[in-house]
């Protein structure tokens, strides 16, 4: 295929476009990387900006996890993120199977509710009280279950559920299938695009939990990793001394627990970004 000269300049403005948006991604989190392996004395040498280091030091590293509550933090988020994204899949999957079924009793009305809760919500009081009376302040759970199902995800694989064919609900039925032998058998195993995208939603959500900890936990030892990361990074300065080198600047360690919360979403997001796209069109465009 032979492209004009009007296609290869419109391709070398979109390449360039894109490569200046890959460098203002990529730089700030080769900055932050350099400056937490970096000794600090290199980083005063250089005006407080270094790309490459040219000597490596894991002492930020280590001095976070063994003189913080980083280590008991990580293991809280793993906790929360794994089974909080295992609960929101089960009773999202749950919820949207029965909303994608024309034949559903009152179906437009549930549909309304859903709308309903991305438009208006209940409140910051009311959702407080209801989580105190049902014994979960101080308790993992509190950040798990009152975010247990996003509308939005529901209409996601709700309309995925929908570009189904429907003869594959019928032949089932005529053998013998019920309602959640065909959701387990049939309709799951096709929906894995759209499971992995609105998972990989929930995943995130679950990592970067931060607001709910400090509404219901009170407990220190049950803070999940981005609140003990604000408390690192709201650390005062240390005064700068002459031997530089023997002293850990609190900016180092800021910048290590700021690549410490990023780098496993980073590592995730590769193995199921070829299922991005796919579940998002799947589930949001209707053939």
């Amino acid at each position: 295929m032979v492209r004009s000269w009007e296609d290869r300049i419109v391709n070398t403005i979109v390449i360039f476009i894109l490569g200046l948006t890959s460098l203002a991604a990529i730089l700030p989190l080769m900055y932050v990387l350099s400056v937490s392996i970096t000794p600090f004395s290199e980083v005063l040498k250089h005006g407080g900006f270094i790309l490459l280091p040219k000597a490596i030091t894991f002492q930020a590293y280590h001095e976070l996890f063994t003189t913080t509550n980083i280590p008991r933090a990580f293991w809280i988020t793993i906790f929360i993120t794994v089974v909080g994204t295992v609960v929101n899949l089960v009773l999202t999957s749950l919820m949207a199977y029965p909303l994608s079924r024309r034949n559903l009793p009152g179906r437009g009305f549930f549909l309304f509710m859903i709308v309903f809760t991305m438009l208006f919500s209940g409140g910051l009081i009311p959702t407080y009280l209801i989580v105190k009376n049902l014994g979960l302040l101080n308790s993992v759970w509190s950040m798990i279950l009152p975010n247990a199902v996003w509308s939005f995800n529901v209409l996601i694989m709700k309309s995925f559920f929908e570009n189904i064919p429907e003869e594959l609900f019928e032949s089932a039925r005529m053998d013998g299938a019920k309602e959640f032998r065909i959701l387990w058998q049939i309709v799951l195993p096709l929906a894995v695009p759209s499971m992995l995208t609105v998972g990989l939603f929930y995943m995130v959500g679950h990592w970067n939990e931060f607001f709910q900890a400090i509404m219901y936990v009170t407990d220190r030892n049950l803070y999940p990793l981005q609140v003990v990361i604000r408390e690192v990074l709201m650390m005062t300065q240390l005064p700068l001394l002459e031997n530089a080198e023997n002293v850990l600047p609190t900016e180092t360690m800021q910048m290590a627990a700021v690549i410490t919360a990023s780098l496993p979403i980073i590592l995730v997001y590769p193995f199921i970004q070829k299922h991005f796209t796919k579940g998002m069109l799947l589930g949001a465009v209707k053939g």
